[in-house]
C-alpha cells in the first residue's frame, strides 16, 4: 500500500487551511536521467531539509529528493506544537535508562526547541511563532500527577518555565469547563508548520542544496556508494539519510519494522466572530493547547481568528470520507457554543508512531542513517534530528550516538500481522477514553 498517493492528489498539497495562507516555494524540477552527489536525503520535511541545510551549509553536495512537494507529508499539516521534552515523561526515562541519559535526552529536547527558534531567527522565517502550550487534565485524578512531575522538573531538571492552573484558572484562559486542571508551559510553543517548513526548504536552496521534487524514490541499492534508484533517474552517493517518516513504506525493512503509519485529523472553524455576531470567549491567550486522552486533542486559534482543532485517529490506510464528521464531535464536546460554526477546512495527515512511542534513530551501516517515528511530538524533535543526522554522516555522532541508545522494539506481528494487532490495542485506548477510565 502506497501511503504517498493513496489520500492525496500527486504533487499537490492537501487543501487545508495551512495550504491557503502559505506562499508556496517554486517548483523544484524532478530528477531526470542519472547523477552524483556526496549526501542525498531522502524526504522534504522537518528531517529532511533540516539535515540538507546544515550539510549545504558545510559546503556538502547534497541532493535532497521529495515524492511530491516539499512540507507535503505531517510537516506540513501537523498541529504545530514546539512541545518540551521527549514524547515520555521524565520519570520514565529515568526508570527506562537511568538518570544520566533520561538527563541526556532532556537536554537534547530543550535544544531541539532552541534549535527551531535558531532557525526561525537566521533564516528569517515567517510562521506566527508563540510561546505558550497548556497541557488539560481530561480526568480529576490526572492533576495531583501531573502537577507532582511539574514539580519534579522543576526540582530536578532546573524547568521553572511550567505553571500550574486549577480548574477555574484553566477554564478561564481556555473557555471551556470540561476539563480538571493542568498547566501552563510558557517555554513551548506553537507555529504555522507548512510556512516554517518551506522557510527550511528556502533556506537549503539558498546554501546550495540541491532539491528534487514530484521524483519518488523506489529502491535504495546499499553498497560502498549507495544507488538511490527513483522513478525517473538515480543517484550515487557517498551517504544516504531516510527522513520519510509515515512514508517510508518498503524502502528499509530494518526501520519499517519500527516505525507504523498513523493518520490524524484536523479542522478549521470560520472565523470565531462568524457564529451569531458574537466572538466566544475562547483561549483568551495566542497559547496552543493538548490534553491528556489517549487520542488527544489538540487546539488553537489561528492568526486570522479561527479555531485549529486537531482530534480522531485513524488505523486504517485510507482518510475518512467525511473528516468533519470525524472531528466534530470532539470539537463541540469541548466547545458547545461553537454549535453550528462552519468548518471551513479540513484535512488528514500522515504522521508515524512506533511501539515504545520515542523516536527511532537507526544507522544502516557504514553509510546510511535514518530518523524517524516522532509519534506526535515531532516539530522541535524532527528539526533536531535533522541536524544530528547531519552531523552523524560528517562523523560528529555525539547527540545522534545518545538518541540511537533509545530502545527500538518492532512491532508485534510481523509484516502481515502488526497493523491489525495495532488496530486492536488502539481501539482499546479508544474505548477507555469514551469511557472515562
Amino acid at each position: 500500500m502506497n501511503l504517498l498517493n493513496i489520500n492525496d492528489e500527486a504533487g499537490q498539497y492537501p487543501p487545508s487551511w495551512y495550504d491557503a495562507t502559505t506562499e508556496k516555494l517554486p517548483l523544484q524540477a524532478a530528477l531526470i536521467g542519472d547523477v552524483r552527489a556526496d549526501v542525498v536525503v531522502i524526504g522534504g520535511g522537518f528531517t529532511g531539509l533540516t539535515a540538507a541545510l546544515h550539510l549545504a551549509e558545510k559546503g556538502v553536495d547534497v541532493r535532497v529528493v521529495e515524492a511530491h512537494r516539499l512540507g507535503f507529508g505531517a510537516s506540513g499539516r501537523n498541529g504545530g506544537q514546539v512541545g518540551s521534552g521527549q514524547r515520555l515523561e521524565q520519570h520514565v526515562l529515568e526508570k527506562q535508562y537511568g538518570r544520566d541519559m533520561a538527563r541526556q535526552l532532556w537536554d537534547l529536547a530543550e535544544e531541539a526547541k532552541a534549535e527551531v527558534a535558531r532557525l526561525i531567527k537566521a533564516h528569517r522565517i515567517d510562521c506566527n511563532y508563540r510561546a505558550g502550550i497548556a497541557h488539560a487534565c481530561w480526568r480529576a485524578g490526572e492533576v495531583p500527577v501531573h502537577q507532582r512531575y511539574v514539580e519534579t522538573l522543576a526540582r530536578d531538571y532546573g524547568y521553572d518555565k511550567i505553571e500550574i492552573l486549577g480548574r477555574a484558572a484553566l477554564a478561564d484562559l481556555l473557555g471551556t469547563e470540561v476539563y480538571h486542571g493542568g498547566t501552563l508551559d510558557e517555554g513551548a510553543g506553537h507555529l504555522h508548520p507548512l510556512r516554517y517548513v518551506l522557510g527550511l526548504g528556502r533556506a537549503a536552496l539558498a546554501a546550495g542544496a540541491v532539491i528534487y521534487e514530484n521524483t519518488m524514490v523506489v529502491q535504495v541499492e546499499e553498497g560502498v556508494r549507495p544507488l538511490i534508484h527513483t522513478d525517473k533517474g538515480c543517484i550515487s552517493a557517498e551517504h544516504v539519510i531516510f527522513a520519510c517518516n509515515g512514508y517510508l513504506g518498503r524502502l528499509n525493512r530494518q526501520v519499517s519494522r519500527r516505525v507504523m503509519p498513523l493518520n490524524n485529523f484536523i479542522v478549521a472553524t470560520a472565523p470565531l466572530d462568524s457564529i451569531n455576531g458574537v466572538n466566544p470567549t475562547i483561549l483568551k491567550r495566542d497559547i496552543a493547547v493538548a490534553d491528556s486522552r489517549f487520542v488527544l486533542n489538540y487546539f488553537r486559534r489561528s492568526h486570522d481568528n479561527r479555531l485549529l482543532f486537531g482530534g480522531g485517529e485513524s488505523m486504517r490506510f485510507r482518510f475518512p470520507a467525511d473528516i468533519r464528521a470525524v472531528v466534530a464531535p470532539r470539537l463541540f464536546a469541548i466547545y458547545p457554543q461553537l454549535k453550528g460554526i462552519d468548518l471551513d477546512y479540513a484535512w488528514g495527515g500522515t504522521l508515524a508512531i512506533t511501539l515504545n512511542r520515542m523516536p527511532c534513530f537507526m544507522r544502516l551501516g557504514k553509510n546510511m542513517v535514518s530518523a524517524s517515528g516522532y509519534s506526535g511530538h515531532g516539530v522541535a524533535l524532527a528539526t533536531l534530528a535533522g541536524r544530528l543526522l547531519a552531523e552523524a554522516t560528517m562523523g560528529e555522532a555525539g547527540g545522534f550516538s545518545v538518541m540511537e541508545k533509545i530502545k527500538k522494539p518492532p512491532f508485534p506481528g510481523g509484516v502481515l500481522l502488526r497493523h491489525p494487532l495495532l488496530v486492536l490495542g488502539m481501539n482499546w485506548y479508544m474505548l477507555r477514553d469514551r469511557l472515562g477510565f
